[in-house]
């Protein structure tokens, strides 16, 4: 069993947090032993799923009928799914758009690098955007393609 302090140091979130999330019922089970709070394995394992499905931008009530669905048992699986799969699906979206931003700062590396070391864009304009090196050219190619590309 762990305090609220043990699991706010353990999760890197403050006291508050925990606090919010308890009253919002995402620890149904959670034990008290004379007022104070004393979190399982399962409030920690619950803990991960909640900052997961946060993180991923799942708000608190819907993070709320996800644990009220984990509750309900086997019946309500195929919602959970449901609610993950689509979560993941965000996720990747914001990876690829993520990967494309960190391309064009690799290009940009790479161009203002160049531009730094001859003291004008000349070559960096010239070699863009067939004859950058490879890796560049790659990335390059990456952050100036469009979302339906």
């Amino acid at each position: 069993m762990y305090t609220i302090g043990q699991v706010a140091k353990m999760f890197d979130l403050p006291i508050s947090t925990l606090r919010y999330y308890d009253n919002q019922g995402l620890f149904p089970q959670l034990i008290r032993e004379s007022g104070i709070r004393k979190f399982s394995e399962n409030e920690i394992e619950a803990l991960r799923v909640i900052e997961c499905l946060k993180k991923s931008g799942l708000e608190i009530k819907d993070i709320k009928l996800f644990m009220d669905w984990c509750a309900e048992g086997p019946a309500t699986y195929s919602d959970r799914f449901d609610l993950i799969q689509k979560q993941k699906e965000r996720v990747e979206v914001e990876i690829k758009q993520l990967h494309k931003t960190l391309d064009m700062l690799k290009y940009k590396c790479w161009y203002y690098s160049q531009a730094t070391k001859d003291g004008n864009e000349d070559t960096a304009k010239a070699l863009t955007p067939n004859g950058l090196p490879e890796d560049i050219r790659i990335a390059y190619d990456n952050s100036h393609t469009h979302s339906s590309d």
